[in-house]
C-alpha cells in the first residue's frame, strides 16, 4: 500500500463475530459494491462513478490485505510454524 498523505484523525475498530460477513453485489447497470457487515453496521465499499484504474488498483490492494489478515488469523489460530503463531 502507498503511504498516508494525511494524519489519521480517528479509527473505528469493528471486530468479527457471529454476526459479521461480507457480501460481493455485482451490478450489470451500476457498479459494484462490497458490504461488510457486523452486526447493526454496515460499511459499504464502491465507486463514484464509471470505475477507474485507481478503483481497480484500491479493490487488488484490498484482496492483498484482506489476504494477509487470512495468513495471520491462520497462524494465530493454527500455530503454523512461523514462529509466530499460537497452537489452537
Amino acid at each position: 500500500m502507498t503511504r498516508r498523505r494525511t494524519p489519521r484523525t480517528s479509527v473505528i475498530r469493528l471486530t468479527t463475530g457471529h454476526a459479521a460477513r461480507t457480501l460481493h453485489h455485482p451490478s450489470v447497470r451500476r457498479e459494484p459494491v462490497l458490504a461488510l457487515d457486523f452486526g447493526a453496521t454496515s460499511v459499504l465499499v464502491t465507486t463514484g462513478g464509471p470505475v477507474t484504474v485507481e478503483d481497480l488498483e484500491f479493490a487488488r490492494q484490498l484482496a492483498r490485505e484482506a489476504h494477509r489478515f487470512a495468513r495471520s488469523l491462520e497462524r494465530s489460530f493454527y500455530g503454523l510454524p512461523d514462529g509466530r503463531g499460537m497452537a489452537a
